[in-house]
């Protein structure tokens, strides 16, 4: 009977330590659940704060008065405008007889 009752003091001593060691593992594992919840959240904010950033960087304004200071571009108009053309770029090919492959 002692023996019976020994082994069974033993057996509720170990329930009893593997249920304080499981509450402290769920407990830990919540905690670490929240922190990465809590760093998913701040990711997220600094996500869409850089996304906002980035659309504001890439504005047609911004870029046209970055071109026009920093490399000195300047609006496009037939006053300054340079045509090239194929013909200018290479020499001019000999006449062609008529009727030829030439006449287009």
């Amino acid at each position: 009977m002692i023996r019976l009752n020994l082994v069974l003091l033993l057996a509720v001593l170990a329930s009893a330590f593997y249920l304080v060691h499981t509450q402290y593992e769920s407990r830990r594992l919540y905690s670490a659940l929240d922190r990465a919840q809590t760093q998913s959240k701040r990711l997220d904010a600094d996500h869409e704060q850089l996304a906002v950033q980035r659309r504001a960087q890439a504005a047609p304004a911004r870029v046209q008065q970055l071109a026009q200071r920093q490399l000195q571009m300047r609006q496009v108009t037939p006053g300054i405008t340079q045509y090239v053309s194929e013909r200018a770029a290479t020499p001019a090919p000999a006449p062609a007889a008529e009727g030829g492959e030439g006449a287009r």
